[in-house]
C-alpha cells in the first residue's frame, strides 16, 4: 500500500542515478514497509527554522512538520540538549530534579482535574499506555475509534489505526464511529450524528458480551482529513460515552502544544474532560519523547496494580528538550502566533476557493489546515488524482505539505509555528500555483 502522496517504483525512471541507487539502498536495508513522501523523494540535509535544504542546497518551506514545531533546530532547544547531554543521561529510578521541575510545568498548562504525568518514548508508547491503564480502571477491553483513525503503530494501537491500510483488520473489541466531518454532514449535524454513533457502538459491543473500556479520538482528526468545527461538536457524544463508564482518551500527539492555537491542547475546544490525554511528535522538537497526564484517580489505580518502567521515558535530556519546548512556547507567544498565523492562512485559503472551483472547503484551527479538493461542488466528489498532483507540483516550487482523508482529497497543512507573514503569503502563493490548469 502507498501513501497517499508517496513515492512508488514507477516514479524512479524520473530520477537521477544517484537518487535511484540511493533508494535501492534504502529498500535493501529498511524493507518495504517505510514508505517515502513525493513522486521525487526529498534528499534533506539540514533544517533551520522554517526551512529544510537538500543536498544540492536548494531550501523548501515546510509547511507540514509537526515534530521540529518551533522550527527546525531551534537554538535554546538544541543548547538545553546538549548541556544536560554532556552532564547527565540516564533513566528515571534515581531521584531528579528535572522531570520532576518539567512534569510540574507540563502539568500546569492542562485543566485541574489531570494531575499524573507518565513519560514514554513516542506516541504510539503513550496511546498504548493509555489504553493499557483505560483496561484496567475499567474492567472492559472495548475500545471507540473514528473510521480512518490512526493512533500508532504498536501491536495494541495499529489494531485501532485502520487507516495504516486494508491489511489492517479491526479486532472483535473495537467498533467504529464516523468522524464528524461538517462538510458532508453538515455542520448543524455532526454533534448528533457522532453522539448517536457513540450509543449505537457501545450498545453493539454489549450486546456482544464486550465490555467497554474506552473512546480514543484525536484532537484535529488529521487522518479523518482535518476536522475542527464547529467547535463543541464533540461534548454529547463525550459525555455520553463518560456517562456509560467509558474514559475518553484524548489523543494530542498531532493536535497538541499550541498547534491550534487559541489553546494550547486540541480538546480544550470543545468543552470536555478527558480522563487521560496522550502527548507526543512536537513534545521535544525532535527530542524523543512522549507521556501522557490524567486524572489521578485512574493513573493511581494502575500504578496500585502494575509496576511501571519505560528505560528512556522520561530520561533527563529529553525532559530538558521537553522543558526548553515549553519555555520557548512561552517567551515566543507561539500559542497567539498559531491562532493569528491560522486565521490569516484561512482567509488566504478562502480567497483562493473564490478563483479555483475545485476548493471544495477550507477548514482547521490555529496552524493545521485542511483544503479538501472536490471534482464537483454540487456532488462532493472527491478529487484524489488533482491532490496528489497539487502535494508534488508545490514540493517542485519549494514548499512542504502533505494529503490525508479517507478519500485522499485533502491537503494537510501544518506549517511550524515559527511562521510569520512572509511564509504564509509564500504558502498561499504556492497553493495558488499549484492549483493553475489542475482539473477538478
Amino acid at each position: 500500500m502507498s501513501m497517499i502522496n508517496g513515492f512508488t517504483a514507477g516514479d524512479a525512471e524520473r530520477l537521477s542515478e544517484h537518487e535511484r541507487q540511493l533508494i535501492e539502498r534504502r529498500s535493501q536495508v529498511l524493507g518495504t514497509a517505510y514508505r517515502l513522501f513525493y513522486e521525487h523523494p526529498l534528499h534533506t540535509v539540514r533544517g533551520e527554522g522554517v526551512w529544510l535544504y537538500d543536498d544540492q542546497g536548494r531550501r523548501y518551506l515546510d509547511a507540514y512538520n509537526n515534530v521540529a514545531s518551533l522550527g527546525h533546530c531551534h537554538p535554546r532547544v538544541v543548547e538545553a540538549i546538549a548541556r544536560q547531554a554532556a552532564q547527565l543521561n540516564t533513566h528515571t529510578r534515581y531521584l531528579q530534579e528535572g522531570i520532576i521541575d518539567y512534569a510540574e510545568q507540563l502539568l500546569g498548562t492542562f485543566p485541574e482535574h489531570l494531575q499524573r504525568v507518565m513519560f514514554t518514548c513516542t506516541g504510539s508508547e503513550a496511546n498504548d499506555l493509555a489504553l493499557r491503564i483505560a483496561r484496567q480502571f475499567t474492567g472492559g477491553t472495548g475500545a471507540i475509534i473514528t473510521r480512518f483513525a490512526y493512533h500508532g503503530v504498536t501491536g495494541n494501537i495499529a489494531e485501532l489505526s485502520p487507516s495504516l491500510g486494508p491489511a489492517m483488520v479491526l479486532p472483535p473489541h473495537v467498533r467504529t464511529v464516523r468522524a464528524p466531518d461538517a462538510y458532508r454532514l453538515g455542520a448543524e449535524n455532526v454533534a448528533q450524528v457522532f453522539a448517536a454513533d457513540v450509543q449505537a457502538a457501545i450498545e453493539d459491543m454489549r450486546a456482544q458480551g464486550i465490555r467497554p473500556a474506552a473512546i480514543l479520538l484525536d484532537g484535529i482528526f488529521a487522518s479523518d482529513g482535518v476536522l475542527a468545527e464547529p467547535a463543541g461538536f464533540l461534548a454529547q457524544g463525550i459525555a455520553l460515552a463518560q456517562a456509560e463508564g467509558l474514559l475518553y482518551i484524548a489523543d494530542e500527539v498531532q493536535s497538541g502544544f499550541a498547534r491550534t492555537g487559541l489553546n494550547m491542547w486540541g480538546f480544550q475546544r470543545h468543552g470536555v474532560q478527558p480522563d487521560i490525554v496522550t502527548l507526543g511528535k512536537p513534545m521535544g522538537n525532535g527530542q524523543p519523547i512522549a507521556g501522557l497526564v490524567g486524572r489521578a484517580e485512574v493513573v493511581d489505580h494502575f500504578g496500585k496494580n502494575m509496576r511501571y518502567f519505560n528505560t528512556f521515558g522520561g530520561n533527563p535530556v529529553s525532559c530538558a528538550a521537553g522543558q526548553a519546548v515549553l519555555d520557548v512556547i512561552r517567551d515566543e507567544q507561539l500559542q497567539s502566533r498559531s491562532h493569528e498565523m491560522g486565521q490569516y492562512l484561512l482567509t488566504g485559503l478562502r480567497q483562493l476557493a473564490e478563483r479555483y472551483p475545485i476548493i471544495g472547503d477550507v477548514r482547521g484551527a490555529g496552524l493545521f489546515l485542511g483544503v479538501e479538493l472536490v471534482a464537483d461542488r454540487a456532488s462532493k466528489q472527491p478529487a484524489a488524482a488533482q491532490t496528489r498532483k497539487v502535494v508534488n507540483a508545490m514540493r517542485e516550487q519549494g514548499v512542504l505539505i502533505s494529503a490525508a482523508g479517507p478519500l485522499e482529497n485533502i491537503l494537510k497543512i501544518r506549517p511550524l509555528l515559527a511562521f510569520e507573514r512572509e511564509h504564509a503569503d509564500l504558502l498561499i502563493e504556492t497553493v495558488g500555483n499549484a492549483l493553475e490548469g489542475v482539473e477538478p
